[in-house]
């Protein structure tokens, strides 16, 4: 099993979000979990993978060409994948990820996890997705979402597919007991 990690090209301003993640790798690094993440050597996405490396994980990066010329990319992973353009590291990382974390980060990673939440809905996959909600980080953007489902532009079922939960265990549990919703049924609601 491998999970895509999205995260901050930054460590934020509260040491708090490097230690969580470095413990979110240790962990999936001793459930012999492999991650996939950006292919970064800074920010939360450094912590992520030298925390699992230094725990014997298996980390595989995949990073655009325009970033690892700015000398952005990690030369210790697994592998590193390199793309040509952020879409095609997008899709890479989905095509080899079974499950998906979104951990504290900024545009980026909630690029990355509102598409995968998207391709969710659609059912162009059937993975499970999660928010590793460290010190409360994403806390607001969660009642948005409830606000965007008791307004009627979100379905509750698709709201409730979002997992989310506040340490490493809890959330590879609800990762491994999720069901999608699936999409022939939103379709036939929406007939």
């Amino acid at each position: 099993m491998r999970i895509a990690i999205y995260c901050g090209s930054s460590r934020g301003l509260d040491p708090i979000y490097a230690t969580a993640a470095a413990e979110m790798a240790a962990y999936l690094a001793k459930q012999s979990i492999g991650i996939v993440y950006g292919g970064g050597n800074v920010g939360i996405m450094g912590v992520i993978a030298d925390a699992a490396l230094a725990a014997g994980g298996e980390v595989i990066g995949v990073i655009p060409e325009s970033l690892l010329a700015k000398e952005l990319g990690h030369g210790g992973v697994t592998e590193l994948h390199v793309t040509r353009t952020m879409h095609e590291r997008k899709q890479k990382m989905v095509d080899l990820s079974d499950a998906f974390i979104a951990l504290p980060g900024g545009f980026g990673t909630l690029d990355e996890l509102f598409e995968t939440l998207t391709w969710l809905q659609l059912g162009f996959h059937g993975k499970p997705v999660g928010l590793l909600n460290v010190e409360g980080f994403f806390d607001h953007l969660l009642t948005f979402l409830d606000h965007m489902s008791t307004t009627g532009f979100l379905k509750p079922e698709h709201r409730s597919s979002l997992i989310t939960e506040t340490d490493p265990e809890s959330l590879l549990q609800a990762i491994r007991a999720f069901q999608p919703y699936t999409c022939e049924k939103w379709i036939d609601e929406l007939r």
